[in-house]
This record gives structure tokens, sequence and C-alpha cells, in this order.
């Protein structure tokens, strides 16, 4: 006997198999149309820090933001001639009495620049360190930071201690926080706060206008002050540069003038040429924050006259840099 099948108790089973059907077909559509959205998607960009904000780790007298990269020596040869007053007597400077730096460095790691250098004026031997906090970024950080610091000692020869009492009083230190920024292809801006130390101070005895009695006045420790300079790119390898130091901390004695200075750099793949007319002699940040007396304004001669205009003086900078 053959047996009827009942259509209706099989309804139930055939909606739930065209059901299931269906779904497994728009989850199949589903996730080749995903597939397909996430092939055209276009990957994010990964932002890049900006390059080249200053072409030398020196601006004139004062380091810049930039640190060489990891692996890298650095060579610097500093010169500065004596002030043009005098003019043709002698020859505008540069037969006058000059000062001279040489110092090398080395990046053992990225971000990170160690150095020695010594100067001629004092036999003044520094070591220095510069690490860089932030660097410019396009959406992400405005502007470059980094900090500079070194550390100064002064071998001149002393044997009867009239200079220094102790060895202690030879040091002195200096620390900076350097805010960069490239504005435009051509132009950067840097803006960089500094606090300089002396271990030993000078002064002097003078009379005091209300008592009538003799007192010494010296010199505070620490010496504020603030750098601002900038570079503009007239060709890829030619650029105008323009710094100003202006000290901040007033003393008792021996106030330091400001440093204003201008020039040229000239520029290759590896080294840097400075040309410039300024104010500092001393070629150490701390020395020439607590003592410049070269005024970019106005100064008082040998007679105590006060003369109208600048002790300026012509000096240069050549670095150079090796990469390992």
């Amino acid at each position: 006997m053959k047996q009827k099948i009942n259509i209706p108790t099989l309804r139930p089973a055939i909606l739930l198999c065209m059901l299931c059907s269906l779904l497994l077909f728009q989850a199949s559509i589903y996730a080749q149309e995903t597939k397909t959205e996430s092939e055209e998607a276009p990957a994010p960009v990964k932002a890049k820090p900006v390059k080249n904000t200053f072409e030398s780790v020196w601006l004139i007298d004062n380091q810049t933001v930039m640190v060489p990269i990891k692996g890298t020596l650095e060579m610097d040869i500093m010169h500065r001639f004596g002030v043009v007053d005098k003019g043709y007597e002698d020859f505008w400077g540069f037969f006058a009495p000059s000062n001279i730096r040489l110092g090398v460095s080395y990046s053992p790691i990225n971000k990170l620049n160690l150095g020695i250098g010594i100067t001629k004026s004092n036999m003044l031997w520094d070591a220095s360190a510069k690490y860089s906090i932030i660097t410019q970024t396009k959406g992400i950080y405005p502007v470059s930071i980094t900090y500079y610091g070194n550390l100064a000692y002064d071998t001149r020869k002393d044997k009867d201690k009239s200079i220094f009492k102790y060895p202690e009083d030879r040091v002195s230190f200096f620390n900076q926080i350097i805010i960069a920024r490239k504005i435009t292809d051509k132009f950067s801006l840097q803006i960089a706060p500094s606090i300089s130390h002396q271990n030993s101070v000078n002064g002097y005895y003078t009379k005091n206008d209300s008592t009538g009695k003799e007192i010494f006045e010296e010199m505070k420790h620490d010496q504020l002050s603030v750098a601002v300079s900038g570079r503009y790119k007239l060709t890829n390898v030619t650029s105008v540069i323009v710094n100003y130091d202006q000290p901040i901390t007033k003393h008792a004695t021996n106030n330091p003038d400001p440093n204003l200075s201008f020039g040229l750099e000239f520029n290759t793949s590896s080294h840097s040429f400075q040309l410039f007319m300024g104010n500092y002699f001393f070629l150490n940040q701390q020395r020439n924050s607590l003592f410049n007396k070269n005024s970019p304004f106005k100064y008082t001669d040998v007679n105590g006259t006060e003369v109208k205009g600048g002790r300026f003086l012509i000096g240069f900078n050549i670095t150079r840099l090796w990469n390992y």
C-alpha cells in the first residue's frame, strides 16, 4: 500500500529551509561587500615629522633645535675676531686678539647628542648634552622642543689661588629649552629661555650712600636670559640668519649687555659655514650670558664717554658631519 504524504506537515520544514538559505545568501553578499569596501578604502597616512627646521646644530652663538641622527659624528670650528671699532688700526678687528673654540660631538642613539670642546679664552673645557623632546609633526605637534645643557671648567693657571679659592669655583653650568617652528619651507624661528650658573662670582667694594661705609657688592650666581633666532632661505644652499640674546637678571655689578647678530649661512649635505657680525666673544653660552660687555646699541669708551652705536665683531662657524 502506498503511503500518503501529509503536505501540511512539511510546510514548516520547507519554510525553515528557505529562511536559512536566504539568511546565508545575505550574509555571503554582506561579507563580499565588506571585503570590497575594505579593499577600496585607503590606508591611513602616517604623519611625518618636519625636517630641516635648521640646517646646522649652531645658529651663530646659540644651539638650534636640531639633533643629528644616530651614528652622526660632528666637528665644530668657531672663531671670533676682535671688535671693529678701532677701524684700520687693527684692520677692523681681524688683527686684534681673537677667540677660537674646537668641538666634537656624537649621537649614540636617536634624539641624543653628546659633545666636548675647548675654548682659547680661559682655556675653558666644556661637556654638553642635547636631547630632542618633541619633533614638529603636521597635525600632531606644532613645534619642536629640545633640551641643551653644558658644564664648563676653567683650566687657567692659578698657582697662588688669586682667581679661584677652591677647584669647584672653576665650574659653571648652562641649561636651555629650545622651542622652534618651521613656519614655511623657507622661514624657521626659535625661542630659547636659559639659566646660567657660576660657582664663583665677581664683585667689587663700593661706598654705601646712606652710611658712607665701604661694602662688597657682587654678581648673582644665576643669570636668566632668552634668545630669539631665525633663518630665512634665499636659495637651497644660502640663508639669512639673525639672533638676539636678552639678559633678564639684574646684578649689583657687571650687568651683561645683550647680543645682536646677523649674517649668512652656506650649506651642503654634510657641512655648514656661517659668516656674521655680532657682540658675543666668549664662545661659551654661560660666559656670554653672564659677562658680555659688547653692547649692540651704545657703550662707554676708555675716556668714559658714552658712544652711540655698538661694539660688533666678525665671526664664523664651520660645522662638519659624518654619518656612520
